[in-house]
């Protein structure tokens, strides 16, 4: 099991990278959290829901991801309430109190059954943990961290990022804070995004083996440009707050027609689903940035409303900022773009009859006519995904088909002058094709359910490509692949985690021998 000292210290990534180190030396392997938090979620194959973390593991393992991975998921629609996934499904929304104070444990012999299947049916599975298993506030309804350790008599690596700062403190108070047969479950300890001079470190180290009395395990260092799925919202902020003052370079002012694409993401309060812009931002031809007032819009030529957890609260809060009406007079002059709940919101109205988000109903932008009701089901589904025109944006494109994935409340219907954008096939239907999405009589203005749609490298390059001609600027010399890419950065962070870890101690403690794990570098 990987624990951490605190959330964003790297469990998940870790947790990744030895999926496939153990999955390439030929052991069948199964990641496992019981119970995640996050708006950053996936679609299985069969159609349920479960965190975006454990899904990448499953393919960095080379197995398809199921609910048994992630049986609980919470995702937060307020500060004090979130709606709670289980097996893939809605199970309740709750306040957080009642969750962890009187529901929590009722769940846990789900969640104990989940791992046994994962058990039986594979030679390793590896937990990760959430947070810091030293929230004694909250110890009575942590069935993520010792308690469940416990249950799966895991051995457990203790994480700590030293890129923030008070590693060694944080280590020393976690084991302070567990209970002694807790401590005897934490088998060794790990310095991670570690940058400098290694030798600096030691004395820190060897100081920390004598007051712990277990071992480093090893040093990781900052990878940088990773490139993989990341799902907590720290990693959003520090996004967030590197462009959030800036203005577009003066460089890009200079180039002309040959500068970047500018494309704007809204940040919404309760934005979902973030990664959809990862594989965007990685192109060198793209200067991606995400906004929260109207003055940044100015200088864009792509305008994104991403998914939304509360799209009538966020939306809401788009009028009150005064985006909503800096996005309408906008819509003559740049590429407006929405996908899931921003696609709802570029609408005529949404309603929540039923009260699946916060209830109530909104008049919307009006750019399209389309109009959406939240019903009580919820669609997952991943998909396949071809643009019913032969152009994008009013301009030709050769390239059609894309790929993703659905996860939405919503129920849209058309009005009279409304086209859909997409016809779809969902993996686990034998219905027949359906259409998705909308766009506007120009096509300068559309959207669509499906996340995930710019993964794949063909249609991101079509799109930016008739992007940059509908916005007069100059074709981009590169183009990134980051689909073809993605096994190789998988690879490339499990070949610097085998290096800088003890992987004989750590096969030691699960009883997997080592000697037919290699150590392949990748510099």
């Amino acid at each position: 099991m990987v624990l951490g000292t605190a959330s964003h210290v790297g469990k998940s990534i870790l947790t990744t990278a030895l999926c496939r180190i153990f999955a390439r030396s030929g052991l069948r392997v199964a990641p496992f959290k019981a119970q995640n938090m996050s708006l950053n979620s996936a679609a299985t194959v069969d159609g349920f829901e479960i965190g975006r973390a454990q899904a990448l593991q499953a393919e960095a393992a080379g197995v398809f991801a199921t609910t048994d991975m992630n049986p609980i998921l919470l995702k937060p629609e307020s500060d004090s309430c979130c709606q709670v996934i289980v097996q893939g499904r809605i199970w309740n929304k709750l306040p957080a109190g009642q969750y962890h104070l009187n529901r929590v444990q009722e769940l846990f012999p789900i969640v104990v059954q989940s791992y046994r299947r994962l058990a039986e049916n594979n030679d390793l599975v590896i937990l990760e943990g959430a947070g810091s298993p030293a929230e004694i506030n909250l110890k009575d309804g942590d069935i993520v961290n010792m308690q469940m350790a416990a249950a799966a008599d895991a051995a457990c690596l203790l994480v700590a990022d030293i890129d923030r700062g008070g590693a060694f403190a944080s280590l020393l108070g976690t084991l302070e804070l567990l209970e002694a047969e807790e401590r005897k479950r934490i088998r060794g300890f790990v310095i991670n995004k570690f940058r400098g001079d290694l030798k600096l470190l030691v004395p820190g180290i060897v100081e920390m083996e004598k007051r712990l009395r277990i071992p480093c395990v090893g040093v990781i260092p900052y990878i940088p440009d990773l490139g993989l799925d990341e799902e907590d919202s720290v990693s959003l902020e520090s996004k967030y707050e590197t462009s959030r003052s800036a203005v577009w370079r003066e460089q890009e002012q200079r180039e002309g027609k040959r500068r970047k694409l500018r494309i704007a993401v809204v940040a919404f309060p309760y934005l979902s689903n973030f990664t959809d812009f990862d594989a965007l931002a990685a192109e060198p031809g793209v200067s991606l940035r995400f906004i929260q007032v109207p003055q940044e819009l100015e200088g864009a030529d792509v305008i994104i409303l991403p998914g939304s957890k509360q799209t009538i609260r966020d939306f809401h809060w788009l009028n009150d900022s005064g985006l909503a009406n800096a996005i309408v007079a906008h819509q003559r002059h740049k590429l407006i773009i929405g996908i899931c709940g921003g696609m709802q919101m570029l609408g005529l109205t949404v309603e929540d009859p039923h009260g699946m988000e916060s209830g109530g109903q909104i008049t919307a932008l009006g750019l399209v006519a389309i109009s959406t009701v939240m019903s009580k089901d919820k669609i997952t589904a991943q998909v396949s995904a071809r643009l019913i025109s032969d152009r994008m944006f009013g301009i030709a494109s050769e390239q059609r088909e894309t790929a993703g994935y659905e996860i939405h409340l919503g129920e849209t219907s058309y009005s009279a002058g409304a086209q859909p954008l997409f016809e779809l096939r969902r993996s686990h239907a034998s219905h027949p094709l359906i259409h998705d999405g909308v766009q506007s009589v120009d096509g300068r203005v559309w959207g669509t359910y499906v996340h995930g749609l710019f993964d794949v490298d063909s249609f991101r390059h079509a799109f930016l490509r008739n992007a940059r001609i509908a916005c007069q600027l100059e074709p981009c010399a590169d183009y990134a692949f980051v689909t073809a890419e993605r096994q190789n950065r998988i690879d490339r962070l499990a070949d610097w985690v085998e290096s800088a870890l003890d992987m004989n101690s750590t096969c030691e403690w699960i009883n997997v021998p080592a000697l037919h794990l290699g150590v392949r570098p990748s510099r």
